[in-house]
């Protein structure tokens, strides 16, 4: 069984910060507050700056289990801030309009 979950926010003024403390909030929530998170520099297409988000590994706790391919880390997903091209796609003025997108799966 696959399950994918997706977030996607478009407003005025979204920051980075906003992203990161949204994700901080839903990592929080779903493994629990000991659980540490950290952002990697990535690449995605439609999305500028664009980052990776990893876990403490839940199962070693960070000490280098094969779960966490010896690193103590597990990626969980992958985010960004929307490219202003996308906006100038769809029609809306990436001057006025700003958001973030982030999925895993």
């Amino acid at each position: 069984m696959f399950h994918q979950v997706e977030g996607f926010v478009v407003d005025h003024q979204v920051t980075l910060a906003d992203l990161k403390g949204t994700l901080e909030f839903f990592v929080h929530r779903l493994y629990g507050r000991d659980v540490q998170m950290r952002f990697r520099p990535s690449f995605f297409p439609f999305t500028e700056p664009s980052a990776e988000v990893d876990i403490q590994c839940v199962i070693c706790r960070g000490k280098g289990a094969r779960s966490a391919k010896k690193s103590g880390w597990l990626e969980i997903l992958g985010s960004g801030m929307i490219d202003p091209e996308v906006f100038r796609f769809v029609g809306y003025d990436p001057e006025v309009y700003s958001g973030y997108a982030f999925g895993l799966g």
